[in-house]
């Protein structure tokens, strides 16, 4: 329990400043028209991309005896690549509705 409060009172500043992110995305996201948050959130989930990067560099450095850690790490790659992979299928599904429909007359 001490060394949590010593992690807590060393990180305090960091703790404030990642709650308040949390806080503001909430908000921003909130206020996005409906119209609007399918786009929005299709390229937020391509471009997480990035973060299923670091996800695989941070898993690879691990030593092969942490096992929570590479638990964590394969945890975290394979929901990177499900959220890359759905932003991706989203975004596809949406161009799909903005093509011409096929004319049924034409033969």
């Amino acid at each position: 329990m001490e060394q949590l409060n010593q992690f807590f009172f060393e990180h305090t500043e960091t703790i404030y400043f990642v709650v308040l992110c949390v806080l503001l995305g909430v908000e921003v996201i909130s206020g996005v028209p409906a119209m609007l948050h399918t786009p929005l959130m299709s390229g937020a989930n391509a471009i997480h991309g990035v973060v299923l990067i670091g996800a695989l560099l941070v898993t690879l450095q691990l030593d092969s005896n942490d096992y929570a850690g590479l638990i964590i790490g394969a945890l975290a790659v394979f929901l990177g690549t499900l959220n890359v992979a759905g932003g991706f299928f989203v975004t596809g599904r949406m161009l799909e509705m903005f093509k011409p429909k096929p004319d049924k007359k034409r033969k």
